[in-house]
């Protein structure tokens, strides 16, 4: 960059007083300022993008290879697993029938309450109510508005 020492400063400074005036001067220093901060903020935007960039670079590049070294890891169990299996299937004697010798299969588990809402429905509506269970649903700002007292009554 520009190398200013106090010298060359002191001699753009009388330079720009004899040039410019005295009566001008401060206001264009001002103006000479404002477009330095403007042009040193506009350099630093331009800096961050490029390290942006780069770094942009840098993390595909490195997502690049976690994703060869995941195809790889994946490639390898595969042919693992499947060279397993050729040997159980050897050593058992079974090929792939999906059941271990000796082993007994039991039936699929079935939830016991399948048919609730069935016997939900049978109940009689008199037991229903006599044991308090609700046979309507009601919002929580309906109920509110139900038990309310009015503005007129008096309890």
């Amino acid at each position: 960059m520009i190398d200013l020492g106090i010298s060359k400063i002191a001699l753009i400074g009388a330079v720009a007083l004899i040039v410019i005036g005295p009566e001008k001067l401060p206001r264009v220093a001002r103006t000479v300022g404002t477009l330095l901060g403007k042009a040193q903020r506009y350099v630093a935007d331009v800096k961050q993008e490029v390290s942006r960039s780069m770094e942009l670079d840098e993390l595909k590049k490195m997502k690049e290879n976690v994703e060869d070294a995941a195809r790889d890891v994946e490639h390898s169990l595969q042919t693992s697993a499947s060279d397993f299996e050729k040997s159980w299937a050897e050593t058992t004697g079974s090929a792939s029938s999906g059941e271990l010798p000796g082993m007994e299969v039991f039936p699929e588990y079935r939830h016991p309450k399948k048919k609730w809402r069935l016997k939900q429905g049978a109940t009689p509506q008199w037991y229903k109510a006599r044991s308090g269970v609700r046979s309507k649903a009601q919002s929580g700002a309906a109920r509110v508005a139900r038990f309310r007292p009015q503005p007129g009554r008096k309890a």
